[in-house]
């Protein structure tokens, strides 16, 4: 195996990627790089649908915890991070398994994206004084576009940002990386969303943001995306357990065919169903 060799298995949250890589992880000796913004902030551990601490202990996984809910965290802070821990991995002789459906992440890697500078902290704090609409107005007229959540500030003001710092997006795949797609029906995808909702309440992702909007405050960045919002309207007496889990699942459900809407233009991805999946990098690998 060529030790400069990456897979990347990408696709739509909650379509079995996780599983599926550390299955090749533990069959092939790899080790598994997260590319998904809401799992690398600290803390978030539920809510999130981080892989578990049973998972983790079956190979290293990396790209976790990487902030503290708050704290800016770019794409181009996740490409310097994943560039070195790719190096480290494959001066290891192990494979790098890239996994995750934040198709920024995922693109900046494998195309090698150049970022400019980091965001000047006035324009930062011009636009946090503008509202949703008014942030969503601006992308529009500026030829910006709209991040996956473009009903969450932060996520627009970040577009805003990448968009101002004029980083560069190479249409050549780097050499030896190879983009594995998870082709799921839409009715199975959308099941898979159901569950795992009701298993991120069976595991106590109630308990974990109340600790975490005690900790970070409600209005913390990262507290203001996914399940988090959500549970705040629950213990304000505004939302039931029942419209929380409707509402999440509606709102995971929009964010996998965003991702796949991310995912489809990529001419270089090759798609696949899990079990074919799995027999295609087994082949892939074992032909060099």
């Amino acid at each position: 195996m060529a030790s400069d060799r990456l897979i990347a298995i990408v696709g739509p949250t909650a379509s079995g990627k996780t599983a599926l890589a550390i299955r090749i992880a533990e069959q092939l000796n790899g080790e598994i790089i997260c590319a998904d913004s809401r799992t690398i902030y600290k803390g978030m551990d539920i809510g999130t649908a981080k892989p578990t601490t049973e998972e983790q202990s079956k190979v290293p996984h990396w790209g976790l915890d990487l902030a503290e809910p708050g704290q800016p965290f770019t794409a181009a802070d996740f490409k310097k991070y994943a560039d070195a821990k790719i190096a480290d991995i494959q001066a290891r002789g192990k494979l790098p398994l890239l996994v995750g459906g934040t198709g920024l992440y995922v693109d900046s890697l494998l195309y090698d994206f150049t970022f400019g500078e980091k965001a000047d902290n006035s324009v930062r704090d011009r636009l946090e004084t503008m509202s949703i609409e008014e942030l969503t107005k601006y992308c529009i007229t500026n030829n910006v576009t709209l991040p996956e959540n473009k009903k969450n500030k932060r996520y627009l003001v970040r577009a805003i940002e990448r968009k101002s710092m004029s980083n560069i997006g190479k249409s050549v795949l780097r050499t030896q990386y190879h983009i594995v797609g998870i082709a799921t029906n839409i009715h199975t995808l959308r099941t898979r969303i159901v569950q795992r909702t009701e298993q991120l309440f069976a595991n106590g992702v109630e308990q974990e943001a109340t600790l975490l909007g005690k900790k970070y405050g409600w209005n913390s960045e990262a507290m203001t995306g996914n399940i988090y919002p959500l549970l705040k309207k629950h213990f304000d007496n505004e939302l039931s357990i029942d419209d929380v889990k409707e509402k999440f699942v509606t709102a995971d459900y929009k964010l996998a065919k965003r991702q796949m809407t991310w995912f489809r233009r990529n001419p270089d991805i090759m798609w696949a169903t899990l079990q074919d999946a799995e027999s295609y990098i087994k082949s892939l690998l074992a032909t060099e």
